[in-house]
């Protein structure tokens, strides 16, 4: 699988997206993110935990269509840009086995001010869930294992 890194330019906004089959490395997006003339950094980062319920799982696997993902997360970032007023959005999504405890999303925004960022990481977070071509198995100790789809 080939890494996807699209960092494009909305006027003076930026938007960097990425589906990676390795572990996710913050300092790449932190960079990116950066500018001395915005006040606020926000950050979620979706790890693999341990129990669903009372089912203990062994892994998380993603599998996703690249092309249509990618698409999908530049068009997201770019709505949450102009919604809550964002000057860069940094979405890298990993696809493959992702083991407990490790990283499958990280998003980061920054901003003039708290607020936007803040606001935009859930949303953010519920429409890469419902809308975007990636999509979760999750595997448990026992052997067992099934798709997770949005509720």
């Amino acid at each position: 699988m080939t890494p996807e890194s699209n960092p494009i330019l909305i006027g003076s906004q930026r938007v960097r997206v990425e589906l990676i089959d390795r572990p996710i490395d913050r300092r790449p997006l932190s960079d990116f993110i950066r500018d001395p003339d915005t006040g606020a950094q926000a950050w979620f980062e979706g790890v693999t935990r341990r129990m669903t319920g009372s089912q203990q799982t062994d892994r998380l696997e993603y599998e996703a269509f690249t092309p249509m993902a990618t698409r999908q997360l530049q068009e997201l970032a770019a709505q949450a840009m102009d919604a809550f007023s964002l000057t860069a959005v940094a979405i890298t999504h990993r696809l493959g086995v992702v083991p407990i405890g490790e990283a499958s999303i990280l998003i980061g925004c920054s901003a003039a001010h708290r607020k936007g960022p803040l606001a935009a990481l859930p949303w953010l977070m519920d429409q890469i869930k419902a809308d975007v071509a990636i999509w979760k198995r999750e595997h448990f100790a026992g052997g067992q294992s099934q798709w997770v789809h949005p509720q």
